[in-house]
């Protein structure tokens, strides 16, 4: 039994050997080893300053009374929305609305007698300093009723903007003071994003620029802003500037006060080389590409070994900023199998990259 196995493993071997002499060319050579590959195509690159931002209501009041008084009738609800000029809250009036009566009966008096009083001095039976008393008159009363309808319009608390309502903060037959709470009211359509970035990159920052933004609270969507200002001092402690952009919010998914990452666009860098970073061999020596030399290397050739400087990394991509060239062929997969020198069979020419 045991000369049967050693007899089996003898002839694997032989067989084995057989093969692998038969591999080898009359030259000495082994067969091309197939690999994917690239070329090299000129590509521009996005940037971005990466910050954190706050979001801040464009317009954010807490509503509150001008006067004294009681309240009589809540036109509203927390959260809701409401137009601008709504009427809100009403406060008891009565008193104005009675003096405000007797101010449009004198009025309406002061102007009867101002018409007669024209009318005399047209055939002289009334002095002109009688006219100018009675014009006098006329025009006081006038402005006593306005100013009764100042003081029934102080007894109303109206939205000065469309916005949402906050939590109500008031109830029916509740005594007000001047400058009690009643709610908030914030103007949602639109919100401001405020955010630092270094000094360093103070070239960078135009009027308008885009922003990328996104929230926790929506992972799945991205807005976007435009710089609105631009701080025109730098902090002295932190050495960075404060921008602030602008962000539509029609759909009132972002809340005032929340936390943001704001993505400032930066200007493209222009004609990088951009492989993925499978393509990219790294020892403690540096980073390597291998590129194939030959007279078509699309389909094959020598591989070489090439020192490249790894500029910037972005996930499973990698710009290259020296080391290759437009138009390199750079093997992408199957160069851990390859050595200097060695023969490519290029099995698969991948399209170049696309950011």
């Amino acid at each position: 039994m045991l000369v049967l196995v050693l007899t089996l493993i003898l002839f694997a071997a032989l067989f084995a050997w057989r093969e692998s002499r038969q591999q080898v060319t009359a030259a000495g050579e082994r067969p091309p080893i197939a690999a994917a590959a690239m070329r090299l195509q000129p590509r521009d690159i996005p940037r971005s300053l990466q910050a954190v931002g706050t979001l801040r209501a464009v317009r954010s009041v807490m509503l509150s009374t001008e006067t004294a008084g009681r309240v009589v009738k809540i036109e509203f609800e927390g959260g809701q929305t409401v137009a601008a000029d709504s009427l809100l809250v009403q406060l008891y009036d009565a008193p104005e609305r009675a003096d405000r009566a007797a101010a449009q009966a004198r009025a309406q008096l002061s102007s009867a007698q101002l018409k007669r009083s024209r009318r005399l001095i047209d055939s002289g039976a009334e002095s002109r300093e009688n006219l100018d008393e009675r014009r006098a008159e006329a025009d006081q009363a006038a402005a006593i009723v306005t100013q009764m309808e100042a003081r029934i319009e102080q007894k109303q608390v109206r939205a000065p903007f469309a916005g949402q309502l906050g939590i109500r903060r008031v109830d029916l037959g509740q005594y007000l003071q001047p400058g009690d709470a009643i709610a908030t009211l914030t103007d949602t359509s639109q919100l401001f994003v405020d955010f630092a970035i270094p000094q360093q990159q103070l070239r960078w920052l135009q009027p308008q620029a885009q922003v990328r933004i996104t929230a926790d609270a929506w992972p799945e969507r991205e807005f976007t802003a435009r710089v609105e200002t631009i701080e025109p001092q730098v902090n002295a402690e932190t050495r960075n500037i404060t921008v602030r952009a602008v962000l539509d919010n029609p759909d009132n998914l972002l809340r005032a006060g929340m936390f943001v990452n704001a993505a400032l666009q930066l200007p493209a860098q222009r004609d990088q080389l951009v492989v993925p970073t499978t393509a990219i061999q790294t020892s403690a020596a540096g980073d390597n590409l291998v590129v194939i030399r030959g007279e078509d290397p699309t389909t094959g050739g020598t591989a070489e070994f090439v020192r490249v400087t790894v500029a910037r990394r972005m996930g499973d991509l990698a710009v290259i900023s020296s080391g290759v060239k437009v138009n390199d062929v750079v093997i992408t997969e199957g160069q851990l199998k390859l050595s200097p020198g060695a023969r490519v069979q290029v099995k698969q020419l991948l399209p170049p990259v696309e950011i």
